[in-house]
């Protein structure tokens, strides 16, 4: 799939406007200003295009942004027409310019507005200082559209540089080289070099401090959150040298971590150079760092080959949960990856029954046009594409897939990657050399058929067999005081969790409780494992510890099956409404598309 810049290859795509096979973007300035009492971002981007058809007019992505003036050339450029199309709630509208032949910038001055669905604006108190306020960028699916005019497809590609004005007592950073302590003057330039994608395009703007790790690893955070985070990160570097031996050297030179606060909707965010991690993995034991070895694993699949459109996001996500598993066996060993595999494979089989067994939607290539593309971001793309992988490993050996993988990432490095294309390379230059492997791994029925294909290979765990023992045994008479649970990670503790017969009477849970502390659990993945049962059972002691997580986690993965479980129970709608309703104003607006839906809005 190489390209050159007078033949580009760009996979249509469902979800931009943009023509970038008529033209494209190539470089971008980005001037802006920070208010946090307007909750506004202004100021003006300028544009390197290259126009491969002669065109007279450039198309960008926007989605409730105010366009004030667009100038040919830079901020002294003549100013040119412009346009808005008919706003799509999804997709935002078409910012059609007019250009000529030979135009080689565009400058647009703009402002967002309140609408602008990739930024959070957090008050003092939603943050873990409670001083100051915060800002961050959600960019991923589309969601770069409603802070910077753009060329919004995974498939375009661009560097950039920025100036930034914030308030002189925050520290400003993005997916770019950042600066490690505050200016007086609340004045920041950024640079980033390699070409991304815009949904990589990332702002956080907040009362942050930095701690170096090793020469290129270090931790952002609140200044109250940054001794528990550089703890539990202690090993970041250790995971860049091991993802570096499985398949090739880091590209993107600096590699750090930035804390959010809990309102953050995901577990993490791959930005380039400084991934975007959830409050929720500080466990205290490093037992939930596995999403650092995913977020870390993307700097090559995702951010250094890109899926195309959001129709090809398991190129993405399924490379990267294979990636990350394989981190975490170098580092903590075999039993420990089994148990992160079981996980997820349970979470796909989980998935796969919610969505039907017969449902397009568990085909790894997608068909989302007319659709939000958050739609796809679920378990088939990550877990599916993951055991796909798996069934290859299981049929060609380690040794001839990793050495598949690193010439994969070699060779169409900072380029898109379509579902289609990869099909052809991965035959090319794996299946078509061994007789009769294509039709073992039955590819087709992984890539455009439903559900897991019978070839896929089972998956257990030694440790969570142990788990199983305790479980049956506990529920044999085994006080719960007596289980042999001391060695057990966070991983067992959820296995456990999930694995306690629905229904059961609060009696019982109390006995739990007394004896694990559950509701008392300082640990998220723990806790999101507890609260469905104590849900079904009217256990009011867990009542305000949910309340509480309800109210201070923003994390999707956690929320949706609470809810879930509220809706589920006598009375539950009107009381999941009330929590909702308290809650709501702490959720990103990725969170909030979400509940609106399924919670409604009291």
């Amino acid at each position: 799939m190489s390209t050159t810049a007078s033949t580009p290859h760009f996979t249509p795509d469902p979800h931009s406007y943009a023509r970038p096979a008529e033209v494209s973007v190539q470089h971008l300035a980005l001037t802006l200003r920070v208010d946090f009492e307007a909750r506004t971002l202004a100021g003006h981007a300028t544009w390197q295009i290259v126009n491969h058809t002669n065109s007279t007019e450039l198309l960008l992505d926007a989605r409730d942004l105010l366009i004030e003036e667009v100038l040919l050339g830079d901020l002294t450029g003549e100013p040119t027409e412009f346009s808005l199309g008919t706003p799509d709630p999804v997709m935002g509208q078409p910012l059609r310019i007019a250009i000529r032949p030979g135009t080689q910038q565009v400058t647009i001055r703009y402002r967002t507005t309140a609408g602008a669905a990739a930024l959070q604006w957090l008050t003092p108190e939603q943050t873990a200082g409670r001083r100051h306020p915060f800002l961050f960028t959600q960019s991923q699916a589309i969601l770069a559209r409603t802070w910077i005019p753009c060329q919004d497809s995974p498939g375009v590609r661009f560097t950039y540089e920025a100036h930034v004005q914030v308030p002189a007592e925050l520290l400003a950073l993005m997916s770019a080289e950042n600066p490690q302590a505050r200016n007086e003057a609340g004045a920041y330039s950024f640079r980033m070099a390699q070409p991304i994608p815009a949904y990589l395009m990332a702002l956080a703007v907040g009362d942050v401090v930095f701690e170096a790790l090793s020469n290129r690893t270090g931790i952002y955070a609140e200044p109250v959150t940054l001794p528990v985070a550089t703890s539990e990160f202690q090993d970041l570097e250790k995971m860049v040298a091991a993802a570096e031996e499985l398949y090739g050297p880091y590209r993107w030179e600096q590699y750090d971590l930035l804390v959010l606060p809990p309102s953050f909707p995901f577990g993490g965010m791959e930005n380039p150079r400084l991934t975007f991690v959830t409050p929720t993995i500080l466990a205290g034991d490093r037992s939930l760092t596995s999403l650092v070895a995913h977020e870390l694993a993307h700097s090559w699949s995702g951010n250094l080959v890109t899926n195309a459109t959001w129709n090809d996001f398991w190129l993405n996500e399924g490379f990267t949960v294979y990636f990350e598993r394989r981190i975490m066996e170098k580092l903590y060993g075999r039993s420990y990856s089994d148990m992160l595999q079981v996980l997820g494979n349970t979470g796909l089989h989980h998935t796969i029954a919610e969505l039907g067994a017969h449902s397009k939607d568990t085909h790894l290539h997608l068909d989302l046009a007319g659709r939000d593309p958050d739609e796809g971001l679920n378990e088939i793309a990550y877990e599916k594409g993951d055991y796909l992988l798996l069934t290859l490993e299981h049929l060609v050996g380690r040794p001839a897939l990793d050495a598949f993988i690193k010439q994969y990432f070699a060779q169409h490095s900072f380029q898109s990657m379509d579902t289609a294309s990869f099909v052809t390379y991965l035959r090319r230059e794996l299946l078509d050399k061994t007789v009769g492997l294509e039709e073992k791994l039955q590819l087709d029925a992984w890539v455009n058929g439903p559900g897991i294909p019978a070839v896929a290979p089972a998956v257990h765990s030694t440790r969570f067999e142990a788990v199983a023992q305790a479980l049956n045994n506990w529920q044999h008479g085994t006080p719960a005081s007596e289980l042999p649970t001391s060695s057990w990670s966070s991983h067992e503790w959820v296995h456990f969790l999930h694995g306690l017969p629905q229904g059961l009477p609060a009696e019982k849970l109390a006995a739990l409780d007394a004896a694990f502390g559950f509701t008392q659990s300082g640990n998220a993945e723990i806790l999101a494992a507890w609260f469905p049962h104590t849900i079904a059972a009217g256990y009011a002691p867990a009542d305000a510890a949910l309340h509480h997580f309800l109210t201070h986690v923003g994390r999707r993965k956690f929320l949706t099956p609470l809810y879930k479980a509220l809706l589920a129970t006598p009375n539950g709608a009107e009381r999941a409404r009330q929590l909702y309703a308290a809650a709501r104003p702490n959720y990103h607006s990725v969170a909030t598309s979400t509940f609106d839906v399924l919670v409604g809005t009291a």
